[in-house]
């Protein structure tokens, strides 16, 4: 099982040097830090195209957008690993086990995946297992209520 959580430092980092590009300066520098953002700013790249595209253009002017940018890409990078790990796993022939993953919420105490997703056995969601996949999800994750609370909200 994959758990991401909100609020995660790594992903509101990379969500941060996206934002501000100049201020991804200060770690450029330390190989390691680059080693755990790097990788992350792809997938908030992809989050953040998806919420242009079911909100609009405009979307990064609302007051909650770095808010539900950092949950989008949250959700979004805990898919992306839990597929990565099954198909590590499927390579080694381990065909038997499946990799579920979630969100946990801090702020609820409670695990979130996006919707549709769930699998009525563990409540937790399967990643998606192709592009056409990918992209439905990340389409879930931006029209979920989650993402839309996080824009109306108010700084």
């Amino acid at each position: 099982m994959i758990l991401g959580h909100s609020g995660c430092g790594a992903v509101s980092a990379a969500v941060d040097a996206f934002l501000h590009p100049l201020g991804y300066l200060s770690v450029s520098t330390s190989y390691s830090l680059r080693g755990i953002l790097d990788p992350l700013l792809v997938v908030v790249e992809a989050a953040a195209r998806e919420l242009g595209a079911t909100y609009g253009s405009d979307v990064a002017e609302q007051p909650g957008y770095r808010d539900a940018l950092i949950a989008a890409s949250v959700a979004s990078n805990a898919a992306q690993v839990a597929f990565t790990l099954q198909r590590e796993l499927t390579g080694l022939g381990l065909n038997e086990l499946r990799v579920v993953y979630g969100v946990y919420r801090l702020e609820t105490r409670e695990v979130w995946i996006p919707p549709g997703t769930a699998d009525a056995a563990t409540r937790l969601a399967h990643p998606p297992t192709d592009p056409v996949a990918f992209g439905q999800l990340g389409d879930a994750i931006a029209k979920s209520d989650l993402i839309a609370r996080d824009l109306s909200r108010q700084e």
